[in-house]
């Protein structure tokens, strides 16, 4: 490093265009166009160009589908690195790292208010958080959001994203399985709706348990939706698979989902799904 860089950098120069720079501009994933980020911003993060749309974080999520003021349920306790795992680093390490990159303690939020003024309860699986894994804490979250619907008598709304169950929690992560499976159950025997809407990627044992048992099943644009990667399952069956297995679109014309339902009609759209499955406004 020369005299002048070393200046240079001291003062600061140099910084803000490069900040600057990152702040005004991403590319889409898709059809790899440049986009201003504001503009993408204002689009529910889709590409204007290709459409593609992109993932967004828990918060956003719940203020896309909720009526402003709804509330947010503090996230459940549960025992932490039960198994004292390790990899190439310290499971707790993870998560401090995940925590401090993300705004939530963990990759499951419910958010408790209306849609459209149709009550409900949304429970948000957040892919930024360590893929979206499915731990104690992800499942502990949903069961505690299925207990706050049928407290308040609507609607239980889960978006999934999700890479899977959570390797570092073992068998435990994938006990909650048959947790959450279970309190569809008390859902449905409490007359409740149970509406599922699937995003991109939602996959692994989250798809194997709660992803596919909604009343409904709704999904994003080009989400990818499946249980074992399209590479593992063309190696075990030693076939080709078809253009777009796995995609929204292929799974709505073979009858895996209900519907594919793009971001900016999203709300509205589960707002009439509340008034065909409960439409009697609950207290």
């Amino acid at each position: 490093m020369n005299w002048f860089t070393r200046v240079r950098n001291s003062l600061g120069f140099g910084s803000e265009k490069k900040s600057t720079e990152k702040d005004l501009w991403i590319k889409c994933k898709s059809c790899q166009e440049m986009l201003f980020f504001q503009e993408f911003e204002e689009n529910l993060s889709v590409c204007p160009r290709c459409d593609h749309h992109g993932r967004i974080g828990a918060d956003a999520r719940l203020e896309l589908l909720l009526d402003p003021g709804f509330e947010v349920l503090p996230l459940p306790r549960v025992t932490e690195d039960p198994l004292k795992f390790r990899d190439t680093k310290k499971y707790t390490d993870r998560l401090k790292a995940a925590r401090a990159a993300n705004p939530h303690e963990d990759a499951f939020v419910v958010g408790s208010g209306t849609i459209e003024e149709r009550p409900a309860v949304v429970g948000v699986q957040d892919f930024a958080f360590m893929g979206g894994s499915m731990g104690m804490a992800v499942g502990q979250a949903f069961v505690e959001g299925a207990e706050k619907a049928i407290e308040r008598r609507c609607a239980y709304v889960v978006v999934t994203a999700a890479g899977g169950a959570r390797m570092q929690e073992g068998i435990l992560s994938l006990m909650q399985m048959p947790r959450a499976t279970v309190m569809t159950r008390r859902l449905k025997q409490a007359g409740l709706p149970y509406i599922v809407v699937l995003t991109d990627p939602t996959t692994g044992g989250v798809t194997a348990s709660y992803a596919m048992l909604g009343d409904v099943q709704i999904a994003e644009p080009g989400a990818l939706i499946g249980f074992a990667g399209q590479r593992v399952i063309q190696d075990t069956i030693r076939e080709q698979l078809p253009e777009g297995f796995q995609r929204a679109e292929y799974l709505l014309k073979h009858g895996m989902v209900d519907m594919v339902v793009h971001r900016r009609d999203l709300k509205a759209t589960l707002a009439n799904v509340l008034d065909y499955l409960q439409p009697v406004k609950a207290a």
